[in-house]
């Protein structure tokens, strides 16, 4: 949709005001909200939104916080419970006009500038899991250094679900179908979001996932912040909370955001490959999987970038610890999908399973690109595929294979990326990897300052 056609949409509707959203660098939509008759074509092209970008997580510093928001026209959408109210995705500009260089966006568009240049693109997808709380409620107790999370409690157990058993229950097991329904339909009337799966995940309260067609990186990106805001205001609006967060429960899985990934030169998909008897793929692919493992303790830092993320990655709840590859193993970290023999070669792609949906999706998919593509570039070959359960594989075995896993912490994933951002920075300008690992630094820190509950619990009787 062009400008001159967005502002006649908006012209010949009942729609008042617009919603202007943004993603910070840590990855949190954000808005702000402006009258629809300051919408025209030259304020589209110049900007609307005025932004304080020192207010923003990981933008400005305050000598140099003046920002503006430029709505992208594809994006508009109509808010449907929100009477009229509609909204723009905006990219960040400097106030020379120049595209400011934090703005996660700008970098999920500079990954698909590095491939056009070499004549490629690539096609993303994720597939998002979340819970649905019927309530939460925390006791968060300000201290002078932290916040102190006193109590806390959630409430969401399905019809006699048990702990693992959620996947694909019906009704009335499913309980949440019909908000399932509503979201999707949501996002396919109203955001032009081409939902295709939605159903009950392995969780036993309320997990669940929607999937959507791949697209660009950016656009992909523009998918996830949308589906997650639907997600949550739906939620809410039937009285229920929605949680991305990647570990909600203890003793029960945790949600993922599988990244789907292929690349393309025109229209020939450069991960197939219908000689190979192992799974149709492509040379090509493996070193895009050879680039993934190699800077996968590094990634983990950006797909993986909470203190609760790796809560979720540990043996035994179907997160992936363990950075190998396979054939339709959903124990490695890379999966190659095989549903079909000899499938339709526009489906052969790389299924990287560690991120969850925490990450700034803009980042995400661009430093999972960037990964891939060093692999490419530098013919860095994955090993052997392993083709059995990793988790039960002995220690001594996987060390004996040269196995590595995913970083135990966000501290850890932090040291890894600080030593190993080179294949970033063709994408990635310096001064946002820097800022970034000093936001999580940040975070890590005041997690270490902060007493849980579970702690309290285990010693206070010491």
């Amino acid at each position: 949709m062009d400008t001159a056609s967005v502002v006649s949409k908006i012209r010949g509707s009942e729609v008042e005001w617009i919603d202007l959203h943004f993603t910070d660098l840590a990855g949190y939509l954000r808005h702000v909200t402006i009258h629809a008759s300051l919408v025209t074509e030259d304020a589209i092209k110049r900007g609307l939104g005025k932004l304080d970008g020192s207010s923003v997580k990981g933008f400005s510093d305050i000598h140099e916080s003046d920002l503006v928001l430029r709505p992208l026209e594809e994006t508009f959408a109509l808010i449907p419970w929100s009477k009229g109210l509609a909204r723009f995705i905006c990219a960040v500009h400097s106030p020379d006009g120049s595209r400011f260089p934090r703005d996660p966006r700008w970098i999920a568009e500079r990954a698909e500038q590095y491939l056009a240049e070499q004549g490629l693109r690539a096609l993303v997808a994720a597939e998002l899991e979340f819970f649905i709380f019927d309530s939460v409620k925390v006791s968060i107790q300000p201290t002078k250094q932290c916040y102190e999370i006193v109590s806390s409690e959630i409430e969401g157990t399905n019809f006699f679900n048990r702990v693992k058993e959620g996947y694909y229950v019906p009704t009335p097991h499913d309980k949440y179908l019909d908000l399932r329904m509503e979201i999707c339909d949501h996002l396919r009337k109203y955001f032009g979001i081409p939902t295709t799966v939605a159903h009950h995940e392995v969780a036993a309260a309320g997990q669940a996932e929607i999937n959507y067609e791949a697209d660009s990186p950016a656009r992909s990106a523009d998918a996830v912040q949308t589906i997650k805001f639907v997600v949550k205001n739906v939620s809410w609006k039937h009285g229920l909370t929605a949680t991305f967060m990647p570990k909600p429960i203890a003793g029960d899985n945790g949600s993922g955001m599988h990244v789907h990934v292929s690349i393309w030169r025109g229209s020939e998909n450069l991960f197939y490959d219908p000689s190979d008897e192992y799974a149709e793929l492509s040379q090509f692919a493996r070193y895009f999987i050879g680039g993934l493992i190699e800077h996968g303790r590094a990634l983990s830092a950006i797909v993986s970038p909470t203190i609760n993320s790796y809560r979720r990655l540990i043996p035994g709840y179907e997160a992936p610890v363990y950075l190998v590859w396979s054939r339709a193993n959903r124990s490695a970290a890379i999966r190659v999908p095989y549903y079909f023999k000899r499938d339709e070669p526009s489906k052969k792609r790389i299924e990287f399973r560690p991120p969850d949906p925490s990450a700034n999706p803009y980042l995400a998919f661009a430093a999972i690109i960037m990964a891939g593509m060093d692999g490419v570039k530098k013919a860095i070959d994955p090993g052997s595929p392993i083709d059995e359960n990793v988790y039960r594989l002995d220690d001594s075995v996987r060390k004996a294979m040269g196995i590595r896993t995913v970083p135990r912490s966000l501290e850890e994933a932090l040291d890894e990326l600080e030593s190993d951002n080179e294949w970033l920075k063709p994408v990635f300008p310096r001064e946002v990897i820097e800022t970034y690992i000093e936001m999580k630094r940040l975070e890590c820190k005041r997690f270490a300052q902060a007493v849980s509950p579970i702690e309290l619990f285990m010693y206070l009787d010491v």
